[in-house]
């Protein structure tokens, strides 16, 4: 079996063939009829076509070579013969699985009924140099598929499936809000105070300015800003940054939508996320079944409400007037050499883990610990409940959301009860945002969604890296 520099060093030699007979291989200007879905939509035996893509395959019949020309709409045969090509037929053997190839000729049906090309002109518009992954036949290595996924995209059907869902997920999104008065806006990515969400930042310089900035871990803030501002009803499609760990449901670059609503609440918000992510479901995937961790998942409304705060009294006795410690014995989570600034954190993943086994149906879990929500208002007659929801489906966390806190007193107090826990919980005092709120912020309910999770959900992938084309990865070696 020839080595991958063997085969390399065979195209290069074909390249400097092609170059010196011309015309250049990597040529601009080659101008297709449109792509070949199009062609085969209206297909016509005779007429006249100009097609361009990607070789997949060439089976070569002494003076007839078949080919497989490929584009991102469909795929078509090609017939080269001697007959039709003359002499121009030897140079054939310039071509090479993966080159990407422009092609004329006249539309026939073979004796097997395929749709064909009888190509009479054909030119390489860019020369591979390397052979495509394992001859087309489907790029298996997980790893390699996230490292070069343009690979996978080449060789896996399903990997551009997943992509295209998730574009269109984005793009129902849009249509969703945008059909219900909301205005989309951008806001920093980059911000002098990181604040908004609970995480540790990344942090970069600001040469001309001379000061440390942070890659936002969250844009609500800012985003609330602009309802002290009177624009009433606001969303973004955000990229966020935490710098935490990797795993199959967590990359440090993440996309996030968020929505504000002004004379919102957390019920609210809540009705919003059912009506949106089954409006999705439903333009997405239609009838078809939903499946995540090998779990059906149902989406049947009305979805299901449990209270967190009641579920703690009611299956560990924790009232949410105790303490970080009490809490963490109380759910015999494993402390080890855990320092005490960053157990809030243990102790909000150990509540999460409740629900990451849950049924497949979808579940609002509804107030939580005040402590750990310090940018809510907390429900009326109960100061340490927050009033707040995380949504649950198929045990991943989707989406949270709440009543948003705009008394700037209790917002200050908030933000030093933070502090006081430390670790990645604590959150800088963000006087800026204070002072906007001193200007007076409308009552409202915020929501954040985490798209990259819902692309899971509606592609029925079990790792976020799956649908993210780019994921953070540990380095090689």
């Amino acid at each position: 079996m020839e080595t991958l520099d063997q085969l390399i060093k065979q195209r290069l030699t074909k390249l400097a063939k092609a170059r010196k007979a011309g015309p250049d291989p990597y040529q601009s200007g080659f101008k297709r009829d449109g792509p070949i879905a199009s062609f085969l939509a209206s297909f016509e035996e005779g007429r006249q076509v100009k097609a361009a893509g990607r070789l997949t395959a060439i089976r070569s019949h002494g003076k007839t070579t078949f080919a497989d020309l490929k584009d991102a709409s469909g795929r078509v045969q090609l017939l080269f013969s001697e007959e039709e090509l003359k002499e121009r037929y030897a140079r054939i053997e310039e071509l090479d699985l993966g080159d990407i190839v422009g092609v004329e000729g006249a539309a026939l049906k073979t004796k097997t009924g395929e749709p064909t090309l009888r190509v009479s002109g054909w030119q390489i518009l860019s020369k591979a140099l390397r052979p495509p992954p394992e001859k087309w036949h489907g790029l298996k290595d997980v790893e390699l598929r996230y490292r070069k996924r343009y690979l996978d995209l080449l060789a896996n059907p399903e990997t551009r499936e997943t992509f295209l869902i998730r574009s269109r997920l984005i793009t129902g999104i849009r249509r969703f809000l945008d059909s219900r008065g909301f205005l989309e806006v951008e806001t920093p990515m980059m911000q002098p105070i990181p604040g908004g969400a609970a995480g540790k930042p990344f942090k970069t310089r600001h040469n001309a300015l001379g000061m440390d900035l942070y890659l936002r871990i969250a844009p609500e803030l800012y985003l609330k800003r602009l309802l002290v501002g009177g624009l009433e009803k606001v969303y973004e499609v955000n990229r966020s940054f935490r710098n935490e760990g990797l795993s199959t449901r967590h990359n440090p670059e993440f996309t996030m939508l968020e929505v504000y609503e002004a004379y919102g609440d957390c019920q609210s918000m809540m009705a919003l996320t059912e009506e949106l992510v089954s409006t999705l479901a439903a333009e997405l995937r239609g009838t078809s079944p939903l499946t995540f961790a090998g779990k059906t998942l149902d989406l049947a409304r009305p979805w299901k409400r449990v209270s967190l705060a009641r579920l703690l009294e009611d299956k560990f006795k924790i009232k949410p007037t105790d303490s970080m410690e009490a809490l963490a014995k109380a759910m015999k989570l494993d402390l080890g050499a855990v320092p005490k600034n960053q157990l809030a954190k243990v102790v909000l993943s150990g509540l999460d883990e409740l629900f990451q086994h849950q049924t497949s149906a979808p579940v609002f879990v509804t107030d939580f610990l005040k402590v750990f929500s310090p940018l809510a208002k907390s429900v009326p007659g109960s100061p340490l409940v927050a009033d707040r929801f995380e949504l649950f489906i198929g045990g991943l966390e989707v989406a949270n959301a709440y009543t948003e806190q705009n008394d700037p007193a209790e917002q200050r107090r908030s933000f030093q009860g933070t502090q006081a826990l430390g670790g990645d919980e604590a959150q800088a005092v963000d006087e800026d945002f204070l002072e906007a709120l001193e200007y007076g912020m409308p009552p409202a309910g915020g929501l954040g969604v985490g798209i990259d999770r819902l692309a899971m959900l509606l592609a029925g992938c079990d790792s976020i890296r799956d649908v993210i084309l780019f994921p953070t990865l540990r380095p090689e070696g």
